[in-house]
């Protein structure tokens, strides 16, 4: 399965890959019906580390552990290692449309995992993506242009 969400924000592309560096962020950009806490990672994120938070689903909490790889200016990729799902690859990408203002592009492909707890929570999970992303869209404006 893949999924696209795509949005664009007032802020330069240095100052958009920074902010999204920044382990911490995840935790700024995930919507409060969803609550996350981040439990391992370094404060700002390269090719190589992992990372390691809770979600909780309703009452079900979900850890999730991630790698990142090929960071660059133009973006990084997480990839889980421990999770929900059978496989779950997030390219998350950052292109230049102005001087001031930059693209950003989250590209997932995932695989459900076939268990009875895991395959229905990780389809719950894939179902509120759209609301997930548009959440995410809005406060990454909201938070970099008033910067």
């Amino acid at each position: 399965m893949n999924f696209t969400h795509a949005f664009e924000v007032r802020a330069p592309l240095a100052q958009v890959r920074a902010f999204h560096a920044r382990a911490d962020a995840l935790a700024e950009l995930t919507p409060p019906l969803l609550p996350m806490r981040l439990e391992q990672a370094p404060p700002v994120l390269q090719s190589g580390d992992t990372m390691s938070f809770r979600i909780w689903l309703g009452p079900l909490p979900i850890r999730w552990t991630a790698r990142i790889e090929d960071a660059d200016p133009g973006g990084f990729t997480d990839r889980q290692l421990a999770g929900p799902f059978a496989e779950w690859v997030h390219r998350h990408a950052f292109e230049p449309t102005g001087a001031r203002t930059t693209r950003v592009v989250d590209s997932i492909r995932a695989r459900f995992r076939p268990h009875l707890l895991w395959g229905p929570a990780g389809l719950a999970m894939w179902i509120g993506l759209p609301v997930l992303f548009a959440f995410r869209g809005w406060k990454t404006r909201r938070l970099l242009e008033r910067a």
